[in-house]
């Protein structure tokens, strides 16, 4: 059977505290509840403290947090996933700056 091949694994600090770590895996199939065959985790906040995430947990399928929110996520691919997850992340900061 084959494995899980890692693509992209990222961690960013930030001055103020912050992180952003983002996870991405193709894998040999589908995680249950995903179509496709990658698994991810992005993740935006500070320790004990999720601001932003996606992730496709298995049985879940792709979703997003925005604080404790969670909503559906429309996977189309990785570079999307990557892009609207550090839009969403910029959005938070420049609001964080404006509170």
């Amino acid at each position: 059977m084959a494995s899980a091949t890692l693509i992209l694994r990222r961690k960013r600090m930030f001055d103020d505290g912050a992180i952003a770590e983002l996870t991405l895996w193709r894998v040999p199939a589908p995680v249950r509840g995903s179509p496709h065959l990658f698994k991810y985790s992005l993740f935006y906040g500070r320790p004990g403290q999720r601001v932003i995430g996606y992730d496709n947990e298995a049985g879940k399928g792709d979703h997003r947090h925005q604080g404790d929110r969670q909503e559906p996520y429309s996977f189309v691919t990785p570079e999307r996933l990557i892009a609207d997850f550090l839009a969403d992340v910029r959005a938070a900061r420049r609001q964080r700056r404006k509170a």
